[in-house]
């Protein structure tokens, strides 16, 4: 039973701390529209995301209304459209036109993203996963909503250096074909490794082929709200520390928990997962580094930084699992630098560089997430880049991902504006020593001993 303490502590945390539910993401599998006539398959498409998602942006404002609570996005994922064009497509070219009707399906039914224009060849690729790759700089330029992700690495299988240097390559061409927007097709381009089959966020989402037909994924937030319970316990040891991160989180994942279940009533759609990450914004106040200097930082970046995200994110999960049985998806602590007021100000200070970044991604949710670098960073370091957080997620069994933006015509010191929840950020500087005859060694890397667990 709720009762009034804790209807008027939900309250303030949603008036004063910025608490919001981050998104309602529907999952929708598209294997049933598959066809080999592609005009076929696109009219499949279409229908079925019109019909399954056609309530969700209402359902949505309805529950704000009844719970007095923010549901900031309302998005759909969708299974893998590199295996749902497998029989119709031929070329790229085909593959964008899908992308199109991803695109008219999300404007129809009014959701802010639409995630699943993906792959997975962490172990290899097949022509169609080929072709859909290489359509992505021109897709992610003719759309608006439509978000990509590649699966090119986990640890089972190893990491896949040829589709490695395929999206070092294919990250530069987006930044090409979207320059007239600052780069932006890159802000919805993400390369994973051990990617989930339930994250309701994106820019990786996508709809997994173990899901049912359709499910209802709930991502959560709520940086502000932690610290602020941190400010309360300023000074105090390391276990009074973690037991109100424990208990904060405990209460964030219990207002998702109510909101995912109403949604699901509502809708006639299964309840999936709720995902407790610490998702940041570029508001004030509303910081996953503002939490880390709670914790005793003077910025973000500075010694030590490592070990408290360490304890954030473990503790965030401690609490999450005590409050719903079916945590998910990512789960723990965005470090996104766009998005993050506090992280944007450590790269300005100077505290927070990519290496410490990268270091940073060992113990946090995801991995090196809306960076801005410079336009001429070449694809080989991108691959580089990329390849590094590929390892980091194999060896330590856990997902992590690169959203790198190189921003054509931009260099250190300059800054680019990406616009609401993606933010603004400063361009990173970048190693410039080359690793290009690492990247063209062609192959893959073999998964760690400890992945033969059979």
């Amino acid at each position: 039973m709720i009762n009034i303490l804790e209807v008027k502590e939900t309250n303030k945390m949603v008036s004063e701390e910025n608490l919001d539910v981050r998104t309602i993401t529907i999952g929708i599998s598209l294997f049933d529209c598959m066809d080999s006539d592609l005009d076929k398959l696109n009219d499949n498409i279409f229908h079925k995301i019109t019909t399954v998602a056609k309530d969700l942006v209402a359902t949505g404002a309805k529950i704000e209304r009844e719970f007095g609570i923010p549901i900031v996005n309302k998005r759909i994922s969708v299974t893998p459209i590199a295996m749902i064009g497998a029989c119709a497509c031929h070329s790229p070219q085909d593959y964008v036109t899908i992308a199109k009707t991803l695109d008219r399906a999300a404007k129809t039914v009014g959701v802010n993203f639409l995630g699943g224009y993906s792959a997975i060849v962490s172990k290899g690729m097949t022509t169609q996963d080929e072709y859909l790759i290489r359509s992505i700089p021109e897709a992610m330029a003719t759309t608006d909503f439509v978000c990509s992700s590649i699966n090119v690495g986990s640890t089972k299988t190893g990491i896949n250096m040829d589709a490695v240097k395929l999206m070092g390559q294919i990250v530069k061409e987006t930044a090409e074909a979207t320059k007239d927007q600052d780069s932006l097709g890159d802000a919805k381009l993400v390369v994973f490794c051990n990617a989930p089959d339930d994250n309701p966020f994106m820019a990786g989402a996508f709809h997994g082929v173990s899901e049912a037909d359709a499910i209802i994924n709930v991502g959560v937030s709520g940086p502000g709200v932690v610290k602020t319970a941190l400010s309360q316990v300023r000074g105090e040891s390391f276990e009074v520390l973690c037991e109100t991160i424990k208990k904060t989180a405990f209460k964030i994942t219990r207002v998702g928990q109510a909101v995912a279940k109403e949604a699901s009533k509502m809708l006639g759609i299964p309840f999936g997962i709720i995902d407790l990450s610490l998702a940041p914004t570029p508001a004030i106040g509303d910081s996953v580094a503002g939490i880390l200097e709670e914790i005793g930082l003077q910025r973000a970046g500075a010694p030590g930084t490592t070990a408290a995200l360490a304890l954030l994110n473990d503790q965030v999960k401690k609490g999450g699992i005590m409050a719903s049985s079916y945590v998910g998806g990512l789960s723990g602590a965005f470090i996104p630098v766009s998005e993050d007021q506090g992280m944007i100000d450590a790269v300005n200070e100077g505290a927070l560089t990519l290496e410490k970044l990268e270091a940073m991604t060992c113990v946090c949710s995801v991995g090196l997430d809306m960076i801005a670098i410079p336009g001429k960073t070449s694809a080989e370091t991108i691959s580089g880049i990329i390849a590094d957080e590929m390892a980091i997620g194999m060896i330590n069994q856990k997902t992590t991902a690169v959203r790198l933006i190189p921003v054509i015509g931009k260099d250190v010191g300059d800054v680019v504006e990406f616009g609401g929840l993606l933010g603004y950020a400063p361009i990173m500087p970048v190693n410039e020593f080359d690793c290009s005859a690492f990247v063209n060694r062609g192959g893959r890397i073999p998964a760690p001993v400890h992945s033969f667990k059979n």
